[in-house]
């Protein structure tokens, strides 16, 4: 393919790209290419090509060229602030333009005068398929001159693989975890509502929308730009739905779940291990998939081989045959879901999309048609897609080979009328195997295991989710001598630390022991006295609440002592739907879980969505940092009538006063003026004369540090560490990279607490913590030190803070706070409290 020569777009100054005064082009974070320091007002297309994005604001068009460089031309530097004004837009998305063809005007004047810079950066969005081979710089430079020359990388170009007359739309991916199998099931859900056919198209290489494995196939990631094409009778709409499914995140911006670990903290495990462990013998060493430490006895979990005959009985006889075995399996994976916690519900949803892969019963099909057997046919379609995914090197993907597996095991017993063996497991069994699949752990009794190890697996598999949900001990990638353990060895396995011991001596299976007997009688004890009030030991009352998200929240949080809920998210009645709900449905929903706590406070949230958490018919325009764009109460204020529907729902509950509201993401007092403007208006509509309290959620810096402000007009104070947390150390919480650093007992938002509650003081307002750190144990004497007051930890937890929170004086704790805020680092933090834990005997 001949080299793509770029013109210049502009006539100005031609500079390196390092010479640019933003980071985010000059270090290339976007890709390689040439900066221009404009004369003209009007920039143009560089070579022939279709535009594929023209920005909301108008500051900067993408194009892609005929051998599929994709080219991004930004107009100035922070030009977004200005919101399109002094733009004017010469073309739109889609269209097919020519060297020269204009793309943008722009008023040069008001530009000079209001953005931060008028350097226009031409960049490579794509430079894995392109490199520049030559280039002109530090020179002026006219419309059309030569600017730079690009060469596919390895001499392929890098197209998309669009046919033509297929309605086609780009989309950035913002899913923090890139298509999994989770999403690739919801896309597929999506586009088999549609006649058309529907395809994802990434760099030379497609797949069916409508195929869930296809589509993890493709090892789709975090910020790959691809296209949603179609063909067919509704082509437009199937296409508009996929892209909109897609920019809606899906729910999978948030960090990955507590008990899976991202790969920089596997390696850092493993490393850790090697110094520390190698030597030890009778030690094996793995990755924690699940917490917890458990002494038992070895089982070895063996799945036994199914053996299929490649021959078949006649094509319509084997069609029958996988079409009803198909059926079995569906029927009892949607039994099972039914009845599952959430965890179960998601990765069995999963598996009933991959059951319903067309493109995994059309490859069996075709076997079959060519005279092979329903179990060979669906052993070799299955099989295919297991060697796809293996080979693809993505950590994520990999580990939902096991799901495949899983469904080719479950699928071949339904062929074959057998079910797999039930085993009588002896007490305190601790399972053994090369790998454990799913349906295989939810096929035991979570009493009758004491916990697993097996010698491959990950930490993000579908099986650790489980065995943290069900509150099994679980150790994986533990590598071959796992399976030369012998069976009814005695074992203790230490989830934590990744380790387990084969044949403890006496003194070790002691110590192992007392340390679960003393975990037990702490939660026993805590539980026996969790309805008890939360007082400390110099008699200082600390309200202790349950954070919930439904009424079977509400109603285990009351079930563990909590003295009220100091945060109900109410997104549960807001996502995953196409419509909001009415103020009905929701008054009916308020009513229920504050019925549920008997009287006790019930704090409720206002609507928290943007983000990493998009509802379909909240079209919020794309962002280019949605963590700081139209979240909380800004998504409130946008859509004003949302809000006040939220309100009059909650006015509605009785008895009135149980309720208190607390608005999240707040930045300034004019947000929170505004939302008591809206709240007493629907309190004069509703005829309500009665005080409600309406407080804040401190999640910003700027909340923290104008506390006192917040605190002159606002009833209450509640922080939400997790939010403070990454936006104090700058620091995405979704990132699975950064998940390991961003600890909550950083000294820097420590003092943002205490900055809070100062403020606070001064007006004699409470403050409350709901985010993660309220349900740290290590971190409660701190905040009381602190001055919080209420702690809304989750239900689980909630006994055990209590039973903390007697435990302690008041002094002690404000004592320790100031070493704390002294400190120089989280571990350092966390050293020093846990040190005072062991001083107080907590």
């Amino acid at each position: 393919m001949p080299n793509l020569v770029l013109s210049s777009p502009l006539k100005g100054w031609i500079a390196p790209l390092d010479e640019t005064p933003d980071a985010v082009f000059a270090e290339r974070m976007l890709g390689d290419g040439l900066a221009i320091d404009p004369l003209g007002s009007t920039l143009h297309a560089p070579c022939d090509g279709r535009v594929i994005a023209v920005h909301a604001t108008r500051h900067a068009v993408t194009l892609r060229a005929d051998n599929g460089a994709e080219i991004l031309m930004h107009v100035g530097l922070e030009t977004v602030g200005l919101g399109g004004e002094g733009f004017e837009v010469h073309v739109k998305d889609g269209d097919a333009v020519k060297a020269g063809d204009k793309l943008i005007s722009f008023d040069l004047d008001l530009l000079s005068q209001r953005a931060k810079s008028l350097i226009t950066p031409v960049v490579i969005t794509n430079p894995d398929a392109f490199r520049i081979v030559r280039r002109e710089q530090d020179h002026a430079a006219s419309v059309g001159d030569f600017l730079m020359e690009l060469a596919a990388v390895g001499g392929a170009g890098a197209t998309l693989a669009v046919a033509d007359g297929e309605v086609s739309r780009e989309v950035v991916v913002p899913l923090q975890h890139g298509i999994h199998a989770r999403p690739a099931a919801r896309i597929a859900e999506s586009a088999r509502k549609f006649a058309s056919e529907v395809a994802l198209v990434a760099v030379n290489r497609r797949a069916s929308a409508k195929s869930p494995v296809g589509v993890m196939a493709l090892a789709i990631r975090h910020g790959d730009r691809i296209s949603v094409a179609a063909s067919g009778p509704d082509a437009d709409f199937a296409v508009a739905a996929v892209v909109e499914l897609i920019e809606s995140g899906m729910g999978e911006s948030a960090a990955l779940p507590p008990t899976t670990a991202p790969p920089a903290v596997v390696e850092a495990v493993r490393a850790a291990q090697d110094r520390h462990l190698a030597s030890e013998p009778g030690l094996l060493r793995g990755v924690m998939a699940a917490p917890g430490l458990a002494i038992g006895q070895a089982v070895r979990f063996v799945s036994s081989d199914i053996a299929v005959v490649e021959a078949g009985a006649g094509a319509e006889i084997e069609r029958a045959a996988l079409e009803a075995a198909l059926a079995q399996v569906r029927a009892r994976i949607e039994q099972a879901a039914a009845k599952g916690d959430t965890a179960r519900k998601a990765i069995l949803g999963a598996h009933l999309a991959f059951l319903e892969d067309p493109e995994l019963t059309a490859s069996a099909h075709r076997l079959i048609a060519e005279g092979k057997s329903a179990g060979f046919g669906w052993r070799r379609a299955v099989g295919g897609y297991v060697e796809a995914l293996r080979g693809l090197g993505d950590r994520r993907l990999a580990e939902r080979v096991d799901d495949l597996i899983d469904l080719e095991r479950q699928v071949l017993r339904a062929l074959s009328g057998e079910e797999d063996e039930a085993r009588s497991l002896p007490a305190g069994a601790i399972l053994l195997a090369d790998e454990l699949l799913p349906s295989q752990l939810m096929g035991v009794e979570a009493g009758q295991v004491a916990g697993f190890c097996t010698a491959k697996g990950g930490p993000t598999s579908h099986v650790a989710i489980l065995a943290a949900a069900m509150g099994i001990p679980a150790i994986v990638a533990a590598g071959p001598g796992v399976l030369d353990v012998t069976e009814g060895a005695s074992l203790i396995l230490d989830a934590e630390n990744g380790t387990l011991r084969v044949g403890p001596d006496a003194g070790q299976l002691a110590d192992a022991q007392t340390a679960i007997a003393a975990r037990h009688e702490r939660k026993a004890a805590a539980k026996a006295a969790a309805h008890q009030e939360s007082r400390t030991a110099d008699g200082t009352r600390i309200e202790v609440f349950g954070n919930v998200g439904s009424l079977n929240d509400a109603l285990a949080a009351a079930a563990n002592g909590a003295e009220g809920s100091g945060l109900l998210r109410t997104e549960f009645l807001f996502l995953e739907r196409e419509t909001p709900p009415d103020e009905d449905e929701q008054a009916r929903q308020y009513q229920a879980i504050a019925s549920a706590l008997d009287g006790r406070p019930l704090i409720i949230r206002t609507l928290d969505v943007g983000g990493d958490k998009a509802a379909p018919y909240l079209p919020i325009p794309a962002e280019e940092n949605p963590a700081l764009g139209l979240r909380g109460v800004r998504v409130s204020l946008w859509r004003p009538h949302l809000l006040k529907t939220q309100l009059r729902a909650i006015l509605r509950v009785k008895p009135l006063g149980q309720c208190r509201i607390m608005v999240p993401m707040i930045a300034s007092l004019d947000e929170l003026r505004a939302v008591r403007a809206v709240l007493e208006e629907a309190k004069r509509e509703l005829e309500i004369t009665e005080r409600v309290e309406l407080g804040v959620m401190i999640e910003t810096p700027a909340a923290a540090v104008t506390a006192d402000l917040l605190a002159a007009e606002a009833d209450f104070l509640s922080i939400g560490t997790n939010d403070l947390t990454q936006y104090v150390l700058a620091m995405d919480r979704g990132n699975p990279e950064l998940a390991a650093r961003i600890d909550a007992l950083h000294p820097a938002v420590l003092r943002m607490i205490a900055q809070t509650c100062a403020g606070a003081a001064r007006h004699h307002r409470w403050v409350g913590v709901c985010g993660g750190l309220a349900s740290d144990l290590v971190a409660v004497p701190v905040l009381l030190g602190l001055g919080v007051t209420e702690l809304s930890a989750t239900a689980a937890t909630v006994p055990e803070v209590k039973a903390l929170v007697r435990a302690l004086n008041l002094d002690a704790c404000q004592a320790l706070a100031r070493q704390a805020l002294d400190q120089t680092s989280p571990e350092a933090v966390r050293d020093l409290c846990k040190a005072f834990h062991a001083k107080v005997g907590a």
